[in-house]
């Protein structure tokens, strides 16, 4: 009897604590874990079949390794620091910055579990996806040109220096400059699109035209593999913008329909605009048009009802459409596969339209004025600064950085002839498939 009792009153103390402990969610955790994997097969799948197909064959293989090298790199420097300035402690710089004190995922326990119940280390990979096909994004629009060493040497710098404080600023939590403001980004139209969008601009500017830009025809390898990238992205993104409910909620349900939505009604539109502009059809203008409404309803994908879904996949089809067709041939600026057009214009319109047609009840976390009050024009207003902090923030930062890596590499452009004879075979020492 007596060493019961000794037992009972040693095991009652792990006991209690057991009981006091937080649980895991399991069907949150295995939703999170799903989505994660789907964010991940959009970078290295996705985006590298979606740009390869659209470069000339003597690139094809360089485009895959940069959207490729992109994610590899830029995960590595999400762990190593990116995690700790986006998510971290900032201390007194908390409205920009997370600080450093959770670099190497220091202080982060494997048992640890967020708001939700899931574990903290898949939110950490879930954004680390994030991160990745951000500065990706940016690799097409200096495709055939840039510098594969420069390029990898930008990816760490930019990831742990740009993209990480702009998701610091928005999604960061309270103190944060933009969360306390009461920005509304359900899964990055602003910190993704927008960002990775304007800073390929900033870096196609920077590194200069193609030698041969408007002076010869440049005709795509594959445009069976752009579809498929498209159609991979389409997939992919269900865990991009379902997983950013942080649950197996409601809420993802509606990120599920306006998903499916938005770029189906965008690739329509696509369609329509073609046939009225060139009386004909493409393939590469329907995917196009798919991406574009995917990038548009990213923002407002768990905010947003059927209508509001219509109108933003609408809208973001045709903004894109002019962005790619008129604004580039206009300004004369050579954005290789059109990342600023699609990305960042049809971002642009998806931050802004989110104040316009979010259903009140769905800004569940977001302490915005149209959460507060139904203030749209006073949420449309913040929605307008945090587009205007965003695209500020990634210009300037966009270009210390890009001149960083050209310093570190003695130059930020390939040479003439390597330029010539193709990146697969001068950089890569490979060929793709000649089609």
């Amino acid at each position: 009897m007596k060493k019961w009792l000794l037992l009972a009153l040693t095991l009652l103390p792990s006991l209690v604590l057991a009981e006091d402990a937080p649980t895991i969610d399991s069907g949150n955790n295995a939703w999170m874990m799903i989505s994660t994997a789907l964010v991940l097969l959009m970078t290295p799948a996705g985006l590298a079949l979606f740009y390869g197909g659209m470069t000339r064959s003597k690139n094809v293989l360089n485009t895959y390794a940069m959207v490729f090298g992109a994610f590899v790199v830029a995960f590595v420097a999400w762990i190593v620091a990116g995690y700790s300035m986006a998510f971290g402690n900032g201390g007194a710089m908390q409205s920009f910055i997370g600080g450093f004190g959770n670099m190497f995922l220091n202080g982060i326990s494997w048992s640890d579990l967020t708001a939700q119940s899931y574990s903290m280390y898949v939110f950490i990979v879930f954004q680390g996806t994030f991160a990745a096909i951000t500065v990706a994004i940016a690799a097409g629009s200096v495709i055939e040109r840039m510098k594969f060493s420069t390029w990898l040497i930008f990816v760490a710098i930019w990831t742990v220096f740009v993209y990480a404080p702009v998701a610091h600023m928005v999604w960061g939590g309270a103190g944060a400059l933009l969360f306390d403001a009461g920005a509304l980004d359900f899964a990055g139209g602003t910190v993704v699109h927008m960002n990775g969008g304007l800073a390929g601009l900033v870096l196609a500017i920077l590194i200069g035209k193609r030698k041969d830009f408007q002076k010869a025809a440049m005709k795509p390898m594959s445009i069976m593999l752009t579809a498929l990238g498209a159609a991979l992205l389409w997939f992919g993104w269900f865990g991009f913008n379902g997983g950013s409910a942080f649950g197996a909620s409601e809420i993802a349900g509606l990120a599920y329909l306006t998903t499916a939505l938005a770029p189906a009604i965008a690739a329509i539109t696509w369609m329509v605009l073609e046939y009225i502009v060139f009386k004909k059809v493409t393939l590469l203008g329907t995917v196009s048009g798919v991406v574009a409404g995917l990038v548009a309803i990213t923002p407002a994908a768990g905010f947003v009802d059927v209508s509001g879904a219509f109108a933003i996949g609408i809208f973001g089809s045709i903004i894109a459409f002019f962005g790619v067709v008129t604004l580039k041939k206009k300004l004369g600026y050579d954005d290789s596969l059109d990342a600023f057009g699609i990305h960042f214009l049809a971002g642009l319109w998806g931050a802004l339209a989110t104040a316009i047609f979010a259903v009140n009840d769905q800004a569940l976390l977001w302490d915005g004025p149209l959460k507060a009050s139904g203030d749209r024009m006073g949420q449309f207003m913040v929605q307008l600064e945090s587009v205007v902090v965003v695209g500020i923030f990634t210009l300037i930062g966009t270009i210390v950085v890009y001149y960083i890596a050209s310093a570190l590499t003695g130059g930020g452009r390939v040479d003439e002839e390597s330029e010539s004879v193709g990146l697969d075979e001068s950089v890569h020492g490979e060929k793709g498939l000649n089609l």
